[in-house]
């Protein structure tokens, strides 16, 4: 007796996922961008080795992640690219850091800085990681102890990563100079990039409360994995990152998990973070879930470096727990924006007088 059509169509769905689980997309990104983005990414680290305060050091390798935002055009505008997201990660951590005094503020804090920080980069049309990573600085300095004290400190450290990485930058720029091109904007209008930041920001916000509300490990694992999965281009893309996430993390898990069983000293942990950081830049344009492999164990590093007591099971268990909830809230807000019956109508609800 043949297959039904609907169980071939579903054969072939799961053969296009496996396949797009393994392909390499091509790439013509330098070899020499993925050296600089590890250089800036560690020498945070090695700063605080040197010093003698490795959890500072790890703040300031989350500021040099501005390095990413690094745009193919020529110096003035790479300089003045990574100035403004400099400042913008100093924004992020500044009001996360004073929300992160209760779930309720933190969520509104997180609120307010996806939906102006996915606004501003869709307007501008920032090609990826766009407001991914202003979200996970808000998101990191949340979850931080509530010492406001300690606040102009930390923004102190995070601000001298992202300045070393824009020194790095400007090295790089006058060493490879690249063709002046003008920015492209965007063709979208305004009121609906306003509404999809919204929808990704209350998506956003509300993975914060549940994941406070469940007394998660480390809670914003969950808003990074919904903000990840729910900005894909397109529903089918939407879907394929929360597939390539979950299967990523998995397998990442070992590597991590490696790492920590080996308890690596400071200078082993500059180095861990400079080759994780390169293969990341590698892949990340290739195949999103092979980048996954080693996404998975460097966030591990800047989130549980000061805070290596956890056991090593548990720690595993709660980041895969924390992907697998965030990345199904990601995926429903996903489905809302493109569907295009109840996005539009959100839309429409919005240009009501």
């Amino acid at each position: 007796m043949p297959p039904s059509p609907q169980r071939s169509s579903r054969r072939s769905t799961i053969k296009q996922e496996l396949r797009a689980l393994l392909h390499l997309n091509p790439t013509t990104r330098p070899w020499h961008l993925p050296l600089l983005v590890a250089c800036c990414s560690a020498l945070p680290a090695l700063a605080g080795v040197l010093y003698g305060d490795i959890k500072s050091g790890i703040l300031g390798c989350v500021g040099a992640l501005v390095i990413l935002y690094l745009p193919a055009a020529g110096l003035r505008r790479r300089l003045y690219t990574l100035l403004a997201c400099a400042l913008g990660f100093q924004l992020s951590f500044l009001l996360a850091s004073l929300g992160s005094a209760g779930p309720l503020s933190a969520a509104l804090m997180l609120l307010i800085i996806t939906t102006v920080s996915t606004y501003v980069t869709r307007r501008l049309n920032m090609p990826p990681p766009g407001s991914f990573f202003f979200i996970l600085v808000a998101a990191l300095a949340s979850v931080l102890p509530h010492e406001p004290e300690q606040i102009p400190q930390r923004l102190m450290f995070v601000g001298l990563g992202s300045a070393g990485a824009c020194i790095l930058a400007l090295l790089y720029s006058l060493l490879l100079p690249a063709e002046t091109t003008a920015p492209a904007r965007s063709t979208t209008p305004a009121r609906q990039i306003l509404a999809e930041a919204t929808v990704i920001a209350v998506f956003v916000a509300a993975s914060s409360l549940l994941a406070n509300a469940l007394q998660l490990h480390n809670p914003y694992w969950v808003p990074i994995s919904c903000a990840a999965i729910i900005q894909g281009a397109s529903f089918r893309l939407v879907w394929q990152r929360k597939i390539h996430r979950v299967v990523g993390t998995a397998l990442g898990l070992g590597i991590a998990w490696l790492i920590f069983a080996l308890q690596p000293n400071s200078w082993m942990l500059v180095l861990t973070i400079g080759l994780l950081s390169f293969a990341i830049e590698v892949l990340v344009v290739r195949n999103y879930g092979l980048a996954m492999l080693f996404i998975t164990p460097l966030t591990l590093i800047f989130a549980e470096v000061a805070a290596l007591q956890s056991p090593l099971s548990t720690l595993m268990l709660a980041r895969f727990s924390d992907i697998l909830l965030g990345s199904l809230i990601g995926l429903i807000g996903g489905w809302l924006i493109h569907h295009p019956r109840y996005f539009g109508g959100i839309i429409r609800a919005r240009d009501k007088p």
